[in-house]
């Protein structure tokens, strides 16, 4: 993957939950530095919960508001941050949101993705959100990956969590396991190759990337004896994908493909349920993984941990992923500029169409 580029990417950094881990975590990222050899960071969010931050942590930086996203300041000792509230000490609360810090929340989302859209940001990268409470104050979808697709226009995204040495990809997300089976379909799990070749070859710049795909039953059904969607459904996408600039195989074992593709055998995995997937993901790459929403107009990176209630305000919270979520939607958007036209064969192009043949048994 390519690191060095002669063109810095702007990366709007949304500050997430005010109440949570976020402003910490981007004060402790920016103040390290590295993520200016990268990239130009501008921090979206609320100036008081900033300010806080850069208090809690002692930190020698200094906020400079803007309003255009080509400001950015000369003082490597100050942050660019784009204001989007004005959040007084009774709403930060650590732990304990308000309406007005959820509309906050959501309110950074929703500006940043239009700069991206409108290409005055060439990336964004969040930070943690707290779901439950922003749908107590009306928030009406599942998390960030669903609004930023309602938001775009975008009706097929995939969620890769990413870390130095594994990449997965998942079929389904946040379901029940026993709906899995029922989910699987040949055109969701075509969707789901498809984008992450793409995206591969693309944002990540890989070469004939190798891609392999997890079964869904223990040992990939063996033969039918422990389940048939690895015959039925799994096998024959796969082989939609002979010939494509992207190299598909599978399905593999559960139980080994992981450990395949951490020791190097293949670029990314492509898991059918989120724990499949997240597990290993989480065993090797704790602290560093990144999640990635794959499909959209825009390039979008993200922490892969949660708001940290009980870490807020302790200055403990850990800023790793962060700081390789900003590497990362920086690299993305570099690669993207230079190997845009790089997108797989018009045969192969994701239509609906193309997977009337998929499968003899299709699971309903």
């Amino acid at each position: 993957m390519p690191h060095d580029h002669p063109y810095k990417p702007r990366v709007a950094i949304t500050m997430g939950d005010p109440c949570g881990v976020g402003p910490e975590i981007i004060v402790q990222a920016l103040a390290a530095g590295a993520s200016y050899q990268h990239c130009h960071p501008v921090v979206v969010g609320d100036p008081l919960a900033m300010e806080r931050a850069l208090g809690l942590l002692g930190a020698p930086l200094r906020l400079h508001l803007v309003s255009d996203w080509e400001d950015y300041p000369s003082d490597p000792q100050s942050i660019a941050l784009y204001p989007v509230s004005q959040l007084t000490s009774h709403d930060l609360g650590y732990g304990q949101p308000t309406r007005d810090t959820a509309q906050a929340t959501i309110t950074a989302i929703e500006v940043a993705t239009k700069a991206a859209l409108a290409g005055q940001i060439d990336a964004l990268c969040t930070c943690p959100i707290h779901k439950a409470n922003l749908h107590k104050y009306g928030f009406g979808f599942p998390g960030h990956t669903e609004l930023l697709a309602h938001l775009t226009e975008t009706p097929d995204v995939v969620m890769m969590l990413a870390g130095p040495r594994l990449r997965v990809a998942l079929v389904t997300i946040h379901e029940a396991l026993a709906r899995v089976p029922r989910l699987l379909t040949p055109r969701l799990l075509h969707r789901a190759i498809y984008i992450t070749g793409t995206a591969l070859l693309r944002e990540f710049a890989l070469k004939a990337p190798k891609i392999a795909v997890a079964g869904l039953n223990p040992h990939a059904g063996e033969q039918g004896n422990f389940g048939r969607e690895e015959e039925t459904v799994i096998g024959p996408v796969v082989e939609i994908f002979a010939g494509a600039p992207f190299q598909v195989s599978g399905p593999y074992s559960p139980d080994t493909v992981f450990l395949r593709a951490y020791s190097g055998e293949f670029d990314a995995v492509i898991a059918m349920y989120h724990d499949q997937g997240l597990i290993p993901v989480k065993l090797v790459h704790f602290h560093d993984a990144v999640n990635v929403t794959l499909g959209l107009p825009i390039i979008r990176t993200s922490v892969d941990h949660g708001t940290a209630y009980d870490l807020a305000g302790t200055g403990q919270a850990q800023p790793t992923s962060l700081l390789e979520a900003i590497r990362l939607a920086a690299v993305m958007a570099a690669n993207r500029l230079k190997y845009g036209a790089a997108t797989p064969a018009k045969s192969l192009a994701y239509h609906p169409a193309i997977l009337l043949g998929a499968s003899r048994n299709p699971v309903h």
